[in-house]
């Protein structure tokens, strides 16, 4: 504790406590239903030497932190004795947890109450030994207040390597998350389908590990297989051309072709085994409007014939269907109020005054074994969307919501982790008795897995135990949990600084919002870059982009603060020191684009040809600096991620322009900074044949 002492002192950091006699600061994440600490215990984490149940339970897998520990039949003798009673009077995956002076007594409900139990004990230990400090006496008493925690893994763009994977699952069962759901597109070798299987995909058998993996550890994985819609990794291939509803698009299946449902049943069929330790299989359905090869019925009834065959197949296969609610509701008129909080009760009851009878026209033909999935990312709260979920549960169909920790954020997602939305939707779900909720994490842009982790312990938290601790403590315990109870103070908040600086990143180089458009331009440097400077209007370029330029600077120096913080935290981090390393990768990044705008500055406002040919060769090292710093990047990710596509791997029509599925290589994470470089080098070569 010495060293931590004199390393933040160091640091210029103002330290005035004194670490002997210390009684801990302890933060568990989910926070407890109620917690109560009543001074310390004489137990420090290395005297965890025996532990004891009565009937012989072994410790579950996951347990690694107790691996020194031995089971013992004496319980005076053990430091810590767990029980499972399911006659406990708790919620199913509750627990209770008693430290008392010299023992730690763990009565779970249930086997994953054990795990849970053994979850908080496991931060508790991580607090005491960082600390130095003994366990604290405390009483817990724990249960979820939302049954179904589930994550979304998009693994349709990339994917990340296998081991990387498996400590996922770890992670999240340490804050409680208890299912995924997996959107596997073209990311398992498909036996019935071999076409459709990526090269780099993970065959069945590896898929059937880690979902065993991960349901020992409480976690269930149900596969999300695209289908009606979002079907181009199946459609894109020529031997599945005929199934198209569109023969020019590779968008949507033909819902009236029988084959299409042989291809996916197949595909269904080889998730399931994949995946055998889920309760559902999602079988997508949204952003679809099909024509059935103009065969007269509308996207309405072909969108429901669609629904009821493969709902009845996921239910002769004893898996319940989910499927995204927005088609149906969008083609009977009711779907914009929403995403539309501002509009009052009265105009939002007017426009389904209007057309809630073209809902129930065909609620006959809504399947009632289906979960209808209500996502909403940005507004939850909009009376709009409880009143469509309200809908749905007053007419017997069951209803689930979808938040998001990410959607079309580039390099990382913003809004403080989209935190507000994601408590709307967790309270508004427990408040009406819902029983789970899923948390999105789209790939369609592809940031770093470990900058969705802030997004996904805030959901665990807030899916657990409610809003008990306000936003600023939740980031606080954040960073306590992830990097060290160092960092809890808001000394070392950078995050939300750093998401600012991205925001301002994806557009700093260019005409308006086309980053992802960019690849798809006739002329991408003339039509999507920004203009350069013009050596015979010196100083024009520069008071054209005055705005720009002075976010530039902005950017520059919001990052070099944030750098800085990341630099200390890295010298102190117990944990997670990868987390930092990616967002110390994704703040140089966000930090050298607007160097560059400042570089044409001062090229624009050279004086002479003289003056001109010295910021030239500061633009010329600016270009190796980016290639070096590009190096870098790739360097980090590919620790975890796979981060080029196979030779082999064929891109489909990008509809949605997805910035990941625009190239093979990683160079679409730095396409307008390699654009810009060429723009400027041609400009440079007719600049330099005018001197000559």
């Amino acid at each position: 504790m010495k060293t931590t002492t004199y390393l933040l002192l160091i640091l210029g950091m103002n330290i005035s406590c004194e670490f002997e006699n210390r009684s801990g600061d302890f933060k568990l994440l989910p926070q407890p239903q109620e917690w109560k600490i009543t001074g310390k215990s004489k137990l420090n984490t290395f005297d965890l030497k025996y532990h004891h149940n009565a009937s012989g339970i072994p410790l579950p897998p996951g347990s690694d932190f107790l691996a020194e520990a031995e089971a013992t039949d004496d319980k005076n003798q053990a430091q810590l004795v767990y029980a499972i009673d399911p006659q406990l009077d708790l919620k199913a995956e509750g627990y209770l947890m008693d430290i008392n002076t010299n023992q730690i007594q763990i009565t779970a409900k249930d086997q994953a109450g054990l795990i849970y139990g053994l979850a908080t004990l496991e931060q508790l230990m991580e607090d005491a030994e960082e600390q130095e400090v003994h366990l604290p006496l405390c009483q817990i008493k724990d249960y979820p207040l939302l049954s179904y925690r589930a994550i979304h893994l998009d693994v349709k763009h990339h994917m990340e390597t296998l081991d990387y994977y498996y400590r996922m699952i770890d992670k999240l069962k340490k804050y409680k998350i208890n299912a995924i759901i997996a959107e596997v597109e073209d990311k398992i070798k498909y036996k019935r389908q071999p076409t459709v299987g990526s090269s780099d995909a993970l065959t069945i058998e590896q898929w059937q590990k880690l979902s065993e993996y991960a349901y020992t550890r409480n976690i269930s994985i149900s596969p999300l297989v695209q289908g009606l819609g979002h079907a181009s990794f199946v459609l894109k291939h020529e031997q599945y051309k005929s199934l198209r509803d569109d023969p020019e698009s590779d968008w949507a299946f033909d819902p009236l072709n029988p084959k299409t449902y042989e291809v996916q049943y197949d595909l269904y069929l080889d998730a399931l085994e994949a995946l055998p330790y889920g309760k559902y299989l999602h079988v997508g359905g949204d952003e679809v409007k099909t024509t059935g090869r103009n065969s007269g019925k509308s996207a309405l009834e072909l969108q429901l014939i669609w629904l009821n065959k493969v709902c009845q197949f996921a239910e002769e296969r004893g898996r319940t269907p989910i499927f995204w609610d927005d088609m149906p509701l969008k083609q009977t008129g009711v779907y914009r109020p929403m995403f539309r909080p501002e509009m009052t009760k009265s105009e939002v009851d007017s426009i389904w005054n209007a057309n809630e009878q073209n809902l129930e026209k065909v609620l006959p033909k809504f399947p009632t074994n289906c979960i209808y999935m209500r996502w909403n990312y940005h507004s939850p709260e909009a009376y709009g969307n409880t009143k469509t979920m309200q809908w749905f549960r007053d007419h017997g169909l069951k209803i689930m919501g979808a938040t998001a920790g990410q959607t079309r954020w580039v390099l990382m997602p913003q809004r403080e982790g989209n935190m507000d939305n994601i408590r709307s939707f967790a309270l508004s779900s427990i408040e009406t008795g819902l029983n789970g909720l899923l948390l999105t994490l789209w790939d369609d842009d592809s940031p770093h897995f470990e900058l969705y982790y802030r997004g996904i312990i805030a959901f665990a938290n807030d899916t657990w135990s409610g809003d008990q601790l306000n936003k600023s403590e939740l980031k606080s315990a954040y960073r306590q949990r992830e990097f060290s109870f160092l960092f809890a103070e808001n000394d070392f908040a950078f995050i939300d600084s750093l998401e600012q600086s991205v925001g301002q990143w994806k557009n700093i180089l260019l005409q308006g919002n086309k980053r992802n458009y960019l690849k798809e331009m006739e002329n991408p440097e003339e039509d999507g870059l920004i203009s350069l400077p013009d050596s015979r209007k010196s100083g024009q370029w520069s008071i054209e982009n005055k705005e720009r330029l002075f976010i530039a600077e902005k950017m520059i120096e919001n990052t070099s603060k944030v750098g800085q913080k990341i630099e200390q935290m890295q010298k102190l981090a117990k944990r997670n020191s990868y987390a930092l390393e990616v967002y110390q990768r994704v703040n140089e990044v966000v930090g050298f684009t607007p160097k560059i705008l400042l570089a044409l500055k001062r090229f624009d406002h050279a004086a002479n040809d003289e003056e001109r040919l010295i910021e030239k060769a500061k633009i010329i090292q600016l270009k190796l600096d980016f290639y070096n710093l590009r190096e870098k990047v790739e360097e980090t990710y590919s620790k975890t991620r796979i981060i080029h596509k196979p030779n082999d791997y064929i891109l489909d029509q990008d509809h949605h322009h997805h910035l990941a599925n625009q190239l093979h290589a990683f160079d679409w994470q730095f396409y307008s900074e390699l654009l810009m470089f060429d723009k400027i080098n041609k400009q440079l070569q007719w600049q330099r044949k005018k001197i000559d």
